[in-house]
């Protein structure tokens, strides 16, 4: 199977599960790109590729913390799939939270997947590389997310 690299934006401001999430796709043999912002105005800036993100590559997976600071993640997931140029890209929450509110509520906003954060070091690389090999490997994503 022909397995090409994809581009993934990490939307994280906690700069020890940034380096955790490095790590995981450091380990893991397929090398996808890991592009990491760490607010929610800078992730729309990126997928606007607006400011100091003119010549932001699209990214074929948006993995989406919840608690940002200056724009939440929530309201980046509602903006992304209120976006006809945006919502066909998909969207996994990763998060720390495991309240059934949050996780209703991202599935309503078309979340694609809700993950939480393990606390443990080995089970957050092993979590963080099943998310990579799944998107990578399982699902098809479109070559062009562009609509027509």
């Amino acid at each position: 199977m022909d397995v090409r690299p994809i581009d993934v934006l990490l939307v994280e401001d906690d700069q020890a599960d940034i380096l955790l999430t490095k790590e995981a796709f450091d380990l893991n043999k397929v090398r996808n790109r890991l592009n990491v912002v760490n607010d929610g105005e800078q992730a729309m800036a990126y997928l606007r590729r607006e400011g100091d993100h003119r010549d932001a590559i699209r990214p074929d997976l948006i993995l989406l913390d919840l608690n940002l600071p200056r724009m939440s993640g929530r309201e980046v997931l509602r903006a992304v799939k209120d976006d006809p140029a945006l919502r066909t890209i998909p969207v996994v929450i990763l998060t720390t939270s495991e309240a059934e509110e949050d996780i209703l509520h991202s599935y309503r906003l078309h979340a694609n997947a809700y993950v939480s954060k393990p606390v443990d070091f080995e089970q957050f690389i092993r979590v963080v590389r099943q998310i990579d090999n799944f998107f990578v490997t399982v699902v098809k994503l479109p070559t062009s997310g562009q609509p027509q």
